[in-house]
């Protein structure tokens, strides 16, 4: 782990003293709240719908966990194992996140015991490595080689478990899912890093030809695929034969695109992230949400002018992933960085652009003032602000007073309070959205 101390600064900034903060109020989003109540169940109803049994029984199975966040993550992958067990085979977890953790086995393990996976909680081994086998080449006209795990590549079988969702840096029929699981996530440091060496641009066709290797060569027995709804709860669960993983992958990421938060209203002054992390959003902040990317194509979702990025949640492990989209940030946000971690994670994904430093304050004080006072022609009590846990909370946050007019005229909105002023502690921090 490599931490930088930064110092403390100080320096004039000619109208700061002008500058006023608006008052705040906080507001709900609504949206479609299909969620899966008993996970358990409906995951034994989805097993029951193939005869997996018989493909899985004696063998040894290796179940892929990556390094997203999913809601009820160990009690998931609790249940896959516990149903490969009651079928007579002998189930493993293999961690399948890239470059994610530092690229290290360490790194990896780390991630999956801050989800709650260990061997004690989900009832099965976990065998982590970062040695990879080549499987094959794609026919990309660069002959870009395909490899996998080798710990999942010496199993007898391979359950492909991941959400999927819409991706940060590129758009396609497959984006981020079952087929970058086995694109990317399986093929670990070296097969990340290979891949992505190609350039996002070519991801869209990239991934699904890694993935037409990998379901020829490895032995796929079937894959779980996840969808969250705009609360951060599981909408759906699908369980896909091998044979129908890639059009089961395209038919979840288009239920998933209907689902992804967003918000109701554009153009605003300053945004405010509490926290980001590589468990919110491959690049910390998600740009389908905030409209700030590395890649073009994001940035007419949304439109702000400027970016306060408060800290990172405590599940990013320190991954600062992202951060160099921040306009400013805080002291303390960039101390918490580990930046080899932040690094190695950016230089195997090529946005290297990602680590950049941004424009710091002592405070979250002094911060919000700054970004409003680079904000032109705003009349500062006036200003649009919003205030956000992270890019997967967007039913409840909070607004400046002048935005609230125009959300009251929405029916899909609902203004929870009246406003406020801003508290900040004896240190100039706020507190922690909740």
């Amino acid at each position: 782990m490599i931490r930088i101390d930064f110092p403390e600064i100080s320096f004039p900034i000619q109208g700061l003293e002008e500058v006023t903060l608006p008052r705040m109020a906080r507001v709900r989003q609504l949206y479609a709240r299909d969620r899966i109540e008993d996970i358990s169940a409906h995951l034994k109803a989805e097993f029951a719908r193939e005869d997996y049994a018989s493909l899985v029984r004696g063998k040894r199975i290796a179940v892929t966990v990556g390094s997203r966040g999913i809601p009820h993550n160990a009690r998931i992958v609790r249940a896959i194992c516990r149903q490969l067990r009651d079928w007579g085979a002998f189930p493993f977890v293999v961690p399948a996140m890239g470059s994610h953790g530092g690229g290290t086995v360490a790194g990896n393990l780390e991630i999956l015991s801050g989800y709650g996976i260990t061997e004690e909680n989900i009832g099965a081994p976990i065998r982590a490595g970062m040695d990879v086998v080549r499987i094959g080449e794609l026919d990309d006209g660069a002959g870009t080689p395909v490899y996998c795990d080798r710990i999942a590549a010496e199993a007898e079988g391979i359950v492909v478990y991941n959400k999927v969702k819409p991706h940060t840096d590129f758009k396609g029929e497959h984006e981020s899912g079952l087929l970058k699981m086995m694109a990317i996530g399986l093929a670990k440091h070296k097969g990340c890093s290979g891949l992505h060496r190609r350039g996002f641009d070519t991801f869209a066709e990239n991934i699904p030809r890694s993935a037409k290797v990998f379901l020829e060569k490895m032995p796929v027995v079937f894959a779980v695929g996840v969808v969250q709804n705009a609360y951060d709860e599981i909408s759906e669960i699908r369980v896909y034969p091998r044979e129908q993983v890639v059009t089961g992958d395209r038919e979840l990421l288009r239920i998933a695109k209907t689902r992804f938060p967003r918000f109701r209203f554009d153009n605003i002054d300053v945004l405010i992230v509490d926290r980001i992390g590589k468990d919110i959003s491959g690049e910390g902040a998600d740009p389908n949400v905030t409209g700030r990317g590395f890649m073009p194509y994001f940035k007419d979702d949304f439109h702000t002018r400027k970016l306060f990025i408060r800290g990172l949640s405590e599940q990013s492990h320190h991954n600062a992933c992202g951060l160099g989209l921040a306009d400013i940030t805080t002291r303390r946000c960039l101390n918490a960085v580990d930046w080899q971690s932040t690094w190695v994670n950016l230089t195997t994904n090529m946005m290297i652009d990602g680590a950049k430093i941004p424009f710091y304050q002592n405070n979250d004080y002094d911060a919000l003032r700054v970004a409003l006072r680079t904000c032109p022609r705003i009349d500062y009590p006036q200003a649009r602000v919003v205030r956000i846990r992270d890019t997967l909370s967007l039913n409840e946050f909070e607004v400046s007073e002048a935005m609230l007019e125009e959300l009251r005229a929405m029916e899909d909105v609902e203004i929870l309070s009246e406003p406020y002023a801003y508290s900040f502690d004896s240190e100039g921090f706020l507190s922690d959205f909740v």
